[in-house]
């Protein structure tokens, strides 16, 4: 599943890094471009009507604001969250949707397959869909089941440098289009999350034949097709108008979105710097929906009385990992009793209280809030003098100088994240935490288009240039529970570029346990097997939750008929509606 507040990768921009807690010269730039283009943004809203620059905004359009900018609108090329968020306006191309239960819906299948229709075999090796016959792309070509035979045959093509290949690398055979309206997936063998990782919602659906295709066959790679970032041609109740680097994105609506017109006009997705400055866009009125609030501004927004405040279980978890390659992680990370060290160094409920307000806690499994999860886990409590124990028998022994080193190495560990405020927070008690113990941390931070760029990209994370990683994810196919992020061979290489192991993992019985788990369709059996590989991730520490992250939003009131999705938040946004309350933006 894409990375919530982060994830996407790669126009080829290198991760040059910012150790400090200050702003890069990348972010002082985009800070300056952001300046240089309020007007354009005025500019283009005014285009849209006979109105003047200077005359109140439409009350059709609809503003929203991101605190991370896409690096790419290609789903073959992002897992960012923000990308596939502005997906669900542009290119609604998945095969199913999911509703705010959350279930499956039908998107372009006419039906969701099953036994009983039909759309799935007896052996479960062959999933048939039937694809919708009024549905078109923007520029009223037809979408069909070419399309999605092309999407596989680009996404699986060794000479496009995609994020991931996975699930479609282990379990698609092939897929097909005996007619334009009937898509045929054969499988290696059962795959369990069919119904969210095959053309669905954690990896998005098709992209336009007949636009990339051409492209491909002249440069002999979708890598650099411009389409990556400025798509022309998309499917989804509005189309991308504009995209000025650093501001804003302007989607227009299309009326020939098969559901019939949007009811809102435009949809502007104003780029922020950070939180503080979607919090302030959000106190003055000037925008209308505001995402993943940090806990900390929650009682502020909700003294307003402007805003609703929403929370939607997204099956995230803020993570803190641990780089397990020997050969790019710190060598004291190895071992399991230095990692538990770690984290028992780490008042994570403290900080809870302290930064999120007490408004969340840690998760002690990563599917918690799930029938997967194993409730009988227990988390590794607070413990310092625990720790510096561990740390002694592992032999890092305080030297003289206050700092632990082994064999004249010094336990000095590079902690890395994105730019987000809350999470600089963080590093900066995290660090202080463990330099009671005598362990150096030196913090660095990335924007997130660098910070998850893929592996061929130069993604510092992919390639393992942290020991401390801090981020947040779910499952790959939330609400399903499946998930490749741990398997052995995702771990990305020249030879693997694509790979999503990013902590480079490779555990061979929970290798076996989580490739069993994916061809489990006994609904017990496979919940067992997740419960196993809980208390795996748990006794080893591969993994830990600093808290639990459901999507906040904050909704101004009048923004009308809004239900947000936890698996595809703005799968409803066709039906969004606005009133002339608000405060106008000149």
């Amino acid at each position: 599943m894409p990375s919530k507040v982060d994830h996407d990768m790669r126009h080829k921009r290198r991760a040059t890094g910012n150790k400090s807690q200050g702003g890069s010269r990348s972010e002082n730039r985009h800070a300056l471009a952001r300046l240089l283009t309020t007007v354009a943004v005025a500019v283009l809203l005014a285009g849209c009507s006979d109105r003047p620059a200077t005359a109140p905004r439409p009350t059709k359009t609809l503003r929203i604001t991101f605190t991370q900018e896409p690096d790419n609108l290609n789903p073959l090329y992002t897992s960012m969250w923000f990308s596939a968020l502005t997906r669900e306006f542009w290119l609604r191309t998945t095969l199913l949707a999911w509703n705010d239960t959350p279930e499956p819906i039908p998107e372009i299948a006419a039906e969701i397959p099953s036994h009983a229709n039909g759309g799935v075999s007896s052996d479960g090796l062959t999933l048939t869909y039937n694809l919708r016959h009024q549905v078109a792309w923007s520029d009223g070509t037809p979408l069909t089941a070419a399309d999605y035979v092309f999407t596989y045959q680009m996404l699986m093509h060794e000479k496009n440098t995609v994020q991931t290949r996975d699930p479609y690398d282990k379990y698609v055979a092939n897929v097909e289009a005996p007619d334009p309206y009937t898509l045929v997936v054969r499988l290696h063998r059962p795959f369990a999350a069919w119904a969210t990782r095959i053309f669905g919602s954690s990896n998005g659906g098709a992209i336009p034949r007949h636009i990339l295709e051409p492209v491909f066959r002249g440069d002999g790679t979708l890598d650099h097709a411009a389409w990556n970032r400025h798509p022309t041609v998309g499917h989804g109740p509005f189309r991308l108008q504009a995209w000025e680097a650093g501001s804003h994105l302007l989607f227009a609506a299309d009326p020939s979105y098969w559901r019939g017109a949007p009811k809102i006009e435009r949809i502007l997705i104003r780029i922020v710097p950070d939180d503080a400055a979607q919090v302030a866009t959000l106190k003055t009125g000037e925008t209308d929906m505001g995402m993943f609030i940090s806990w900390a501004d929650v009682p502020d927004l909700q003294k307003l009385g402007t805003l609703d405040i929403v929370q939607v279980s997204s099956g995230f978890k803020e993570s803190l990992f641990f780089n397990l390659s020997p050969e790019r992680g710190h060598p004291a990370q190895q071992e399991r009793r230095v990692r538990q060290a770690l984290v028992m160094a780490i008042d994570r409920e403290q900080l809870s209280k302290d930064l999120l307000f007490g408004l969340t806690r840690p998760a002690l499994t990563f599917w918690d809030h799930s029938p997967f999860a194993d409730t009988t886990v227990a988390p590794l409590a607070y413990d310092p003098i625990g720790a510096a124990r561990l740390l002694d028998e592992a032999g890092w022994h305080t030297r003289p100088d206050g700092w632990r080193a082994k064999d004249g190495q010094r336990l000095a560990l590079r902690y890395v994240t994105t730019t987000r405020d809350i999470r600089k927070h963080t590093q900066v008690v995290v660090q202080q935490m463990l330099q009671r113990l005598g362990i150096a941390v030196e913090i660095y931070n990335h924007t997130s288009d660098v910070f998850f760029s893929g592996y061929g990209d130069g993604g510092p994370i992919a390639r393992g240039q942290y020991d401390l990683a801090q981020w947040t994810t779910a499952p790959d196919g939330f609400p399903d529970p499946d998930t490749a992020q741990w398997l052995c061979a995702e771990i990305p290489s020249e030879q693997n570029p694509a790979g999503g192991n990013w902590t480079y993992l490779c555990d061979p019985l929970l290798d076996q346990l989580l490739r069993e788990q994916a061809s489990t369709v006994d609904a017990q059996t496979r919940r067992d097997l997740f419960q196993h590989m809980s208390r795996i991730i748990a006794e080893q520490v591969y993994w830990v939750s600093l808290w639990d992250d459901p999507d906040v939003y904050a909704v101004h009131k009048r923004v009308k008929n809004v239900r947000l999705s936890g698996v595809m938040p703005y799968w409803h946004c066709y039906a969004w509606e606005v009133t002339q309350e608000g405060t106008p933006t000149p």
